[in-house]
C-alpha cells in the first residue's frame, strides 16, 4: 500500500512546496492533487491525479468529465467531482469578472481569449456564442446563442441582432469553436463575418472580434486584419 501525503517529506508534499514555491513549480498533479485533498486506500492523491491526466489526457477533458467518467476511479466520488465543478466554475467567475471591470484591448487580450476558451472549449459539438460589450468595451453578457453538429452550426444574424439589442450593446465579440482540428477559419466563416459586421454597423453596434476557439489553440479576427478595428469615440 503507497503512503498518503501526509507522511511524504514535508519539503516534498504539494500544499507545503506551493506555499513555499508559489503555484508555478507545482505539475499539474500536484496542483490537481491540491483540489482533490485525498487519494484512495490504493494511491495517494498525487497518484490518483497522475491516473486522471494519463487516461483523460490533460486538465482540460478532466474537468470536462461527466459524473459517470470520472466515479469510475476508486475514489473519485460525488464530493470530489463537486469540488472539481466548483474549481472550474470558480475560474470561469475569476475570468469573467476581469472582462467586466477592464477593458478590452482590442489588439491583443489574453483574459478574452482566455476566457472564450474555458467557455467554448469542452464543448463537443460546434457552438456560436456572443459576447456583449458596452461603450467601454467592458462585458454586459455573455451566451452561447446556436448550437450545430460536430463540425457546422446554423446562425441567426437576425437572431444575433436582436439579442445584442436587448443586451444594450454598444459593442459585440463573436465566438465559436472547432471541436475536431484547428482553430482556423473556413471560407464560410469569413463570409459570415463579413455579413454579421455589415449588419451590425447599420445597427451602429460594433463588431470587436471574431474569435475560433479549438484544442489546438485560437485565432482572432480582428489580430489577423480580417475586422477592422473601430475607434472608440
Amino acid at each position: 500500500m503507497n503512503l498518503s501525503i501526509k507522511h511524504w517529506p514535508v519539503q516534498e508534499r504539494p500544499r507545503e512546496r506551493l506555499i513555499l514555491q508559489g503555484a508555478p513549480s507545482l505539475s499539474d498533479a500536484e496542483l490537481l492533487a491540491i483540489f482533490l485533498r485525498s487519494g484512495s486506500k490504493q494511491h495517494s492523491a498525487v497518484e490518483l491525479s497522475r491516473l486522471l491526466l494519463q487516461h483523460f489526457g490533460g486538465l482540460n477533458p478532466i474537468f470536462d468529465a461527466s459524473f459517470t467518467d470520472l466515479n469510475q476511479f476508486h475514489g473519485m466520488g460525488e464530493s470530489k467531482y463537486a469540488q472539481l465543478m466548483a474549481v472550474k466554475e470558480l475560474g470561469r467567475r475569476y475570468l469573467a469578472q476581469h472582462l467586466t471591470q477592464q477593458k478590452i484591448e482590442l489588439s491583443n487580450s489574453k483574459a478574452l481569449l482566455d476566457f472564450l476558451t474555458f467557455e467554448l472549449l469542452g464543448e463537443q459539438q460546434e457552438v456560436f456564442a456572443v459576447l456583449c460589450l458596452d461603450a467601454h468595451l467592458r462585458k454586459i453578457s455573455f451566451k452561447k446563442l446556436f448550437y450545430g453538429s460536430i463540425n457546422s452550426c446554423e446562425i441567426s444574424i437576425n437572431q444575433l441582432l436582436r439579442h445584442s439589442l436587448n443586451q444594450q450593446a454598444s459593442s459585440l465579440v463573436i465566438a465559436h469553436n472547432h471541436p475536431l482540428g484547428k482553430a482556423q477559419p473556413s471560407n464560410a466563416d469569413i463570409t459570415l463575418t463579413q455579413r454579421i459586421a455589415t449588419a451590425c454597423q447599420l445597427l451602429e453596434i460594433r463588431l470587436i472580434d471574431h474569435c475560433i476557439i479549438s484544442a489546438e489553440g485560437t485565432y482572432s479576427f480582428a489580430e489577423h486584419g480580417l475586422i477592422e478595428a473601430q475607434k472608440i469615440m
